[in-house]
């Protein structure tokens, strides 16, 4: 049974869908529920949560398991994004990773500068900044408009630059922190702020947009793949609403590191080119109670493919049929510019799959190309949430806003990387009464969020209700396949093995045990049965802290089941050490990092960020004498304001 309840009452998107029997080739049980439907396999959470989504579906005849062993866990739809991504991509699909030979580098004038969102969709008739309802526009033409007083720029991706063909000797221009404060205009760009609407904390919020990002344009690079660039906090746009438009040093560094950080432990994201002080200060009220402060001000310049969101969609829908038009308009823009194997699809492919309806009905993908690229959204998402529960990171906000509709991690606000292993774990002070956001509950959170995207798109009838509901099960699927199979990696099995899994996860909350330094150690366990019984921890002694003698045994026990799996499995320990370490990152962005290298950077001493930016890029590397940045947090890490961030910036 599938049951979605509890939209937003404010929203016309909202209505509660059917129930309806789905299965699939591949059908199998699994469970969407506020305490979150692949954590509940494991331990108990808290019960505040205050996700509403609901969904079971009831397995046909021909499920299969899902253990990742069976020959079919590798069958159907799942091929569906991957046969896509293995066409040739074309101009703007971002995605052909073939590597050319040729190092193209250019000045900032010779950039190759495209419009095509500008060109293609329609615009605000108006250019002003006043905060206002911009209505039938996906965008509005405005400059930077933020003070600047001498800016400087504190650090720069040169991966970033080499996308973008731009010469690394353009980071020493003496203009380059105008041009990229705002205050001077770069040649060719042209700048918008982008209209788009959103469900924050599960209510519809309306109208939200670019209230302080700032778009300059596209940059179409040697490999023909596009990518847009965007100043934040750059001043007031309509959509700035009460806001001055304006971010501070301290979240733009952690939003400059966390998009680097994330790309090099090869999680999908936005990226970030530079980070440039705009000289002038900016009052933040950083924990809401009353007692704000002046901070400095900065800017950060962000990449990424697109900046689409779901919300870009939910607004036009949220409109009535004056705008369902728009809807259409954007989905065949995104198809068109970072879809194009879904335009390219034919019928002799053959994307038909069985809904499993007591009327035999199908989703043929090919003869919608709106359902399709609903799929690849579904299953993008999946596999992101999928990659950020293994790696222990938490968004902190997930309103649909903050959904990219590439799959990308975007809007870094209050994220945290797990420390102290904690299933209800939330970065965001504003989410602590029902801790909606919080780790556990991301990939419900998910597939919420995908439930108001086919909303908005059966709303403008590009899909109908069952091909909604059959790229929500997808999400389920897909989530679980690709969780399943970060697990198994992490852990060096050579397949899934629930109970193993579960009964670890169970262990290190009840412990608090660190995530990131407890699989990085769990490499070193040998696959030795004759072990002595008090020899078994020494690898892990130490994560595994202040333990008495009943969690020893208990963990003990599970080492023993652990080494039997591995002893069966035939690899080597050193084989299976360097494939363990090469997916158990040494180094993440911890936020005690972050904030030692912002209470720097205050002092204007920038040196921890660019030290910090080097150590993320290699994150699976021993690195020689950055072994403290390793470390469990220092005491000092859990006051306020550094492990507990409200979403003030």
């Amino acid at each position: 049974m599938l049951l979605l309840s509890h939209f937003s009452p404010k929203s016309s998107l909202s209505h509660t869908l059917r129930p309806l029997l789905l299965s699939s080739p591949r059908a199998s049980k699994f469970r969407f529920h506020p305490s979150s439907f692949l954590y509940s396999q494991f331990y108990p959470l808290p019960q505040q949560s205050s996700l509403a989504c609901h969904i079971t579906t009831t397995p046909s005849s021909s499920s299969v398991s899902m253990d990742s062993s069976s020959p079919e866990a590798n069958v159907s739809v799942d091929s569906l994004v991957d046969d896509f991504k293995n066409q040739s991509l074309g101009a703007d699909g971002g995605l052909d990773d073939k590597s050319d030979t040729r190092k193209v580098k250019l000045t900032l004038e010779d950039l190759n500068w495209d419009h095509s969102f500008v060109r293609e969709l329609p615009g605000d008739s108006r250019t002003d900044t006043i905060p206002r309802q911009v209505l039938h526009a996906c965008y509005t033409k405005v400059s930077p408009s933020a003070e600047v007083e001498n800016p400087h720029l504190v650090a720069w991706s040169e991966s970033v630059a080499e996308l973008l063909d731009l010469d690394p000797k353009e980071f020493e221009r003496p203009a380059f922190p105008l041009l990229f404060s705002g205050a001077s205009p770069l040649v060719g760009a042209l700048p918008y702020a982008q209209c788009y609407g959103g469900h924050q904390f599960g209510m519809w919020a309306g109208q939200l947009g670019d209230g302080r990002a700032i778009t300059l344009g596209e940059i179409i690079n040697s490999k023909s793949e596009r990518w847009e660039l965007q100043l934040k906090g750059a001043g007031k746009t309509p959509y700035s609403r009460f806001a001055d438009g304006l971010a501070v040093l301290r979240s733009s560094i952690r939003e400059f590191l966390c998009s680097e950080a994330m790309h090099h432990l090869g999680i999908p994201t936005t990226r970030a080119l530079c980070l440039v002080t705009t000289g002038k200060y900016v009052t933040r009220d950083m924990f809401y109670d009353g007692n704000p402060k002046e901070e400095p001000g900065a800017i950060v310049c962000r990449v990424a493919q697109s900046f689409l969101r779901f919300g870009s969609y939910q607004i036009h829908a949220s409109r009535g049929k004056e705008d369902l038009d728009i809807v259409r308009a954007l989905a065949d823009y995104a198809i068109r510019h970072h879809f194009p194997h879904i335009e390219n699809m034919s019928k002799s492919e053959s994307l038909s799959f069985s809904t499993g309806n007591e009327d035999h009905s199908v989703v043929d993908l090919t003869s919608n190309k709106y359902a399709a690229w609903m799929v690849e959204v579904a299953e993008r998402t999946a596999s992101l949430v999928a990659s950020w529960q293994g790696v222990g990171f938490t968004h902190g906000v997930l309103n649909t806003d903050n959904m990219s509709i590439l799959g990308l991690t975007i809007d870094y606000g209050p994220f945290g990387f797990l420390d102290a292993f904690d299933p209800s774990y939330t970065p965001n002070t504003t989410d602590l009464p029902g801790r909606r956001y919080c780790f556990a509950n991301q990939p419900d959170i998910g597939l919420w969020n995908i439930a108001q995207f086919t909303t908005s798109l059966s709303a403008a009838q590009l899909i109908d209700e069952k091909e909604a509901n059959y790229a929500m099960e997808r999400y389920g699927t897909k989530f679980m396949d690709e969780y399943q199979a970060i697990m198994t990696r992490k852990l060096g099995l050579p397949k899934y093995n629930k109970q193993l899994i579960s009964k670890l996860l169970n262990n290190m909350a009840v412990d608090k045990v660190d995530y990131t330094n407890f699989f990085r150690l769990l490499s070193n366990i040998k696959a030795d049965p004759n072990i002595p019984e008090d020899e078994l921890l020494v690898p892990l002694k130490a994560v595994l802290l202040d333990i008495g003698k009943e969690r020893k045994e208990a963990w003990i026990n599970w080492v023993q089941s652990y080494v039997q799996e591995l002893a069966a499995s035939g690899i080597s320990d050193e084989q299976r050490k360097v494939q363990m370490d090469s997916v158990n990152p040494k180094y993440v962005l911890r936020n005690y990092l972050c904030q030692t290298a912002i209470d720097s950077a205050e002092l204007g001493d920038f040196g921890e960020v660019r030290r910090l930016l080097k150590l993320i890029e290699r994150p699976y590397d021993e690195q020689l004498g950055m072994e403290k940045y390793a470390r469990l947090p220092p005491a000092w890490a859990y006051r306020p304001g550094v492990c507990m961030l409200s979403c003030s910036s």
